[in-house]
This record gives C-alpha cells, sequence and structure tokens, in this order.
C-alpha cells in the first residue's frame, strides 16, 4: 500500500469516527488525488478554522474556483458549520475532509 492510499483509508475513518459518515471511496480518492502534493505536508494537509485567511482560501480556491459555485454568503455559513461540527479546538481538521463534506454538502459530486 502507497503513501496516498494510507492517507485515503485514514480520511475514511476520520469521516466514520468524526461524522459518522461511510465515505464514498471513490469520491474521497477523487478528493485526495485533486489535493495533489498538499496532502503529504503537515501543515498544507490540515485546514486552520481560526485562520481567516485559510477559510477565505477554503472558499476562493475550492468552493468557487474547484466546484463552480457563486460568491455569497451561505457559502462562508457552511465552512463555518462544518468547522464547527469537525471541532474548532480540534487542531487536526484534514483538508480532503473538509473538501469532501464541503462537496457533499452542495451536491457538487459531479465535478469529480
Amino acid at each position: 500500500m502507497n503513501k496516498r492510499e494510507e492517507l485515503i483509508i485514514k480520511y475514511a475513518a476520520e469521516l466514520k469516527r468524526k461524522f459518522g459518515i461511510n465515505a464514498d471511496m471513490d469520491l474521497l480518492t477523487k478528493i485526495t488525488i485533486g489535493c495533489g502534493p498538499s496532502i503529504y505536508n503537515l501543515d498544507s494537509s490540515t485546514v486552520s478554522s481560526s485562520d481567516a485567511s485559510e477559510l477565505e482560501t477554503v472558499k476562493e480556491k475550492f468552493l468557487i474556483k474547484k466546484l463552480g459555485l457563486s460568491d455569497s454568503p451561505k457559502l462562508d455559513e457552511s465552512i463555518a458549520k462544518i468547522m464547527d461540527e469537525y471541532g474548532r479546538t480540534n487542531r487536526t481538521k484534514y483538508r480532503v475532509v473538509v473538501y469532501y463534506l464541503l462537496t457533499k454538502h452542495f451536491g457538487r459530486e459531479s465535478v469529480y
């Protein structure tokens, strides 16, 4: 098993443990691949809910650019909701898990 496969299994376990979700492994794999080499870097593989610029990047680069959504307060509300569900004090919020949850929330699986 290579490193990416190990991470995908870890992300699926995180979705099950934290959110009670049995991950769509095909979608999870595609999102993981879409994140590229950032998944291997400790800093870029996670999302900081206390860093406004990082949350703005999630909105601009992922929700608007990747998923093709229009900018609106709903995007910020959805990010905040997921950060709250993940646990704002939880220091390890995996980017792939956040992107997976946002993709499912907005019903944009077809992008992948």
